[in-house]
């Protein structure tokens, strides 16, 4: 039986008792786990199982679950195989036909959704974001009219920057939340519009710690030729006539050929 188990800073008791029964415990990183297993006294054989070594010890790992020998994985935080490592070792155990079962512990995911104060009934969870500028844009303008929460992680170098992105391509009228360090000692949760967000990262020192970023649904309200120019006119201080049509259009709702029409016609009035 193969069980990846959540969050080892929030254990539970049922994962206690399957990390001390387990025949081998996968860990992401040997070290993190050896603190929690010390903690309690569990015993169980590890081994590291990550991104860079995945491919070379998972058919040994799969042949211990054939063999019928029980394997944790576990995740240095969060819930495996939620931006971790691990799908393809569950996936393969699944297709060789041996059961994996998960006990799972406290997702950042879900808390940031729980505590953001936005619409939780859709979400969509997107991962990191691009680092850069121009490829961080262009995956906003392509979720922007997604009917549903977004939620994102992000590095906490990058959150004055991302914020800042997501007001300009999604709308600063968006509700959102900036999320740190969920379940521990240091939590914190920054909420209102994303306009307000970015304005509160100016001139401040990054964050530290773990974040979550979640932005509420698109506003419904249809844009008028005056919001389409001055989204327009933001966006292409930053953008190219064409990246702005794309994140504007995608913001707004507005179709766009017609959004690419009146960008082409601002840049060429140099306004």
């Amino acid at each position: 039986m193969a069980t990846p188990i959540g969050n080892l800073g929030d254990i539970t008791l049922r994962a206690l008792d399957c990390l001390a029964g387990v025949d081998l415990i996968a860990c992401e990183d040997t070290r993190v786990t050896a603190k929690l297993l010390g903690r309690y006294g569990i015993t169980t054989q590890t081994t590291a199982y990550h991104d860079h070594n995945a491919a070379k010890v998972r058919p040994g790992l799969l042949r211990r679950l054939g063999a019928g020998l029980r394997v944790a994985l576990v995740s240095d935080a969060g819930t495996p195989l939620v931006n971790d490592p691990g799908y393809k070792l569950v996936r393969e155990a699944v297709a060789a036909g041996i059961s994996v079962t998960a006990l799972p512990g406290p997702s950042a995911v879900l808390a940031a959704l729980s505590l953001a104060a936005v619409p939780t009934d859709r979400f969509l969870f997107a991962g990191f974001l691009p680092p850069k500028g121009e490829g961080r844009r262009k995956v906003l303008a392509e979720l922007a009219r997604v009917p549903a929460s977004l939620i994102f992680f992000e590095g906490v170098s990058r959150v004055a920057d991302a914020v800042a992105d997501m007001a300009q391509v999604l709308g600063g009228e968006r509700s959102a939340a900036v999320a740190r360090e969920l379940t521990k000692l240091h939590e914190e949760v920054r909420r209102g519009t994303l306009a307000d967000l970015a304005a509160s990262y100016v001139d401040t020192d990054d964050p530290r710690g773990e974040v979550v970023i979640v932005v509420g649904p698109p506003v419904e309200a249809a844009a008028t030729e005056a919001d389409i120019d001055v989204a327009l006119r933001t966006a292409l201080a930053t953008m190219s006539v064409r990246e702005a049509a794309d994140a504007v259009a995608g913001a707004t709702g507005a179709p766009r050929r017609a959004v690419y029409a009146r960008a082409l016609a601002l840049k060429g009035d140099g306004r």
